[in-house]
């Protein structure tokens, strides 16, 4: 088990990056200030003006356009953040059978292209046993999933892996075509649902039983050893929506949670209507990103998202104990202290240490960050005037450690 892990920063391999501009020059008309301009009405639409947000809006070209210079880069690094994130032994072929994986709602394989990309940097010789079956409602999106599955493989010298792309409409289950292209490739190792659930189920009735079912039918297309990975953008809304699926699923025992939760009780971020979990990784953004950014306002330094990590084997990514959580806050210096928002199997709980009782024990409070994962021996809770604190504080003698950072 390391401790004092520093936060890693995530980077795009040069091939990928290769990949996707020759395919977005192929593509995408207009100069820069054009597309610019459409990565700013995308974002809009992405966030503030969601209701106007149509389900083929990769079918439009200068949203196409947006998406590949932009958010393909953004989305493909938050997946492969996760991919490190995977169980040890991942993936399991101890059957000896090939490697399988989904990609739902895939708009311009945007999970396949990061599961194609990783593999080359970790193990370039699995691929020759690796499918990826891509499914999506726009058929100009899985046009350029080819293009570009096509071109990072000659760029790569990647040879054997196998791409299969379907039009489906998700919402249409569970008699749509797409489900029975999805059976004939089952069981998957992993599948990935990336920034589509939140899409998904807006005119339904009741979209949160809606999305549990469309995922347990995912789910019973997963081998025993695999994962579903689902991440949604950061917003408060769709994380909440996301915290909502996940505890009709524990509800239902559809599925365990290998991440990021430390427990499968209710979510307490739901508690209180303006709390919500969500991630932030450190991100090296491409000079592209870079140039966009600086055109419309944005800043792109880091990765956020929300996400699950789900198996139907109780793996966790940790073990679960009492004095283990999850940071699921910036460390917040104020006068005199630093403080943190913890959570585990005892709810959320806001952690603090006084800089004046900082020692060689308790030293690496300071390296905490959003996601990391930290044990504490002791917390010390005050009692004033018969009442205790709210805030639990770590003293001089106290242990804080990093178990596992990101």
């Amino acid at each position: 088990m390391a401790f004092n892990q520093r936060q890693a920063v995530a980077r795009l391999s040069p091939i990928l990056l290769n990949a996707i501009e020759q395919v977005a020059s192929s593509s995408v008309r207009g100069g820069h200030n054009r597309v610019a301009q459409a990565v700013a009405d995308l974002s809009r639409l992405f966030t503030k003006d969601r209701a106007s947000l149509k389900s083929d809006y990769l079918d439009h070209p200068a949203h196409a356009a947006a998406y590949l210079k932009y958010f393909l880069p953004v989305n493909l690094s938050k997946i492969q953040v996760l991919l490190d994130e995977m169980p040890q032994g991942w993936p399991d072929q101890a059957s000896g059978r090939s490697i399988r994986i989904l990609d739902v709602a895939s708009g311009p394989a945007t999970g396949a292209l990061a599961v194609l990309d990783w593999f080359h940097q970790h193990w370039p010789d699995q691929i020759r046993d690796l499918t990826v079956v891509a499914i999506d409602i726009s058929a100009e999106a899985l046009k350029q999933a080819r293009q570009l599955w096509d071109t990072y493989s000659r760029e790569s010298g990647v040879t054997g892996g196998r791409l299969m792309t379907h039009e489906g409409n998700l919402e249409r289950l569970p008699n749509g075509v797409w489900h029975t292209h999805v059976e004939q490739q089952a069981p998957y190792d992993l599948i990935i649902m990336a920034n589509c659930l939140n899409e998904l189920f807006s005119r339904n009735a009741n979209p949160t039983q809606a999305k549990v079912e469309l995922i347990t039918q995912l789910m019973a297309r997963l081998a025993p050893t695999g994962t579903l990975m689902i991440v949604e953008p950061a917003l408060r809304d769709t994380s909440r929506a996301l915290h909502q699926v996940r505890d009709r699923l524990i509800e239902e025992n559809q599925c365990t949670i290998y991440s990021p939760c430390l427990h499968e009780n209710s979510c307490p971020a739901l508690v209180n209507p303006f709390d919500w979990c969500h991630e932030e990784r450190g991100w090296e953004p491409p000079l592209e990103i870079q140039k966009i950014d600086d055109e419309v306002g944005f800043i792109k330094d880091a990765l956020k998202f929300s996400y699950l990590l789900l198996r139907k084997d109780g793996r966790t990514i940790v073990e679960r104990r009492p004095d283990v959580y999850r940071v699921v806050s910036e460390l917040r210096e104020l006068k005199g202290e630093k403080r943190a928002w913890l959570c585990n199997e005892l709810g959320r709980s806001e952690i603090g240490r006084q800089d004046r009782l900082r020692s060689d024990s308790n030293a690496p409070f300071d390296d905490w960050h959003r996601g990391a994962i930290v044990q504490i021996e002791r917390v010390v809770r005050k009692e004033r005037e018969g009442k205790v604190s709210a805030v639990g504080r770590i003293e001089r003698d106290g242990t804080a450690q990093i178990v596992r950072s990101t």
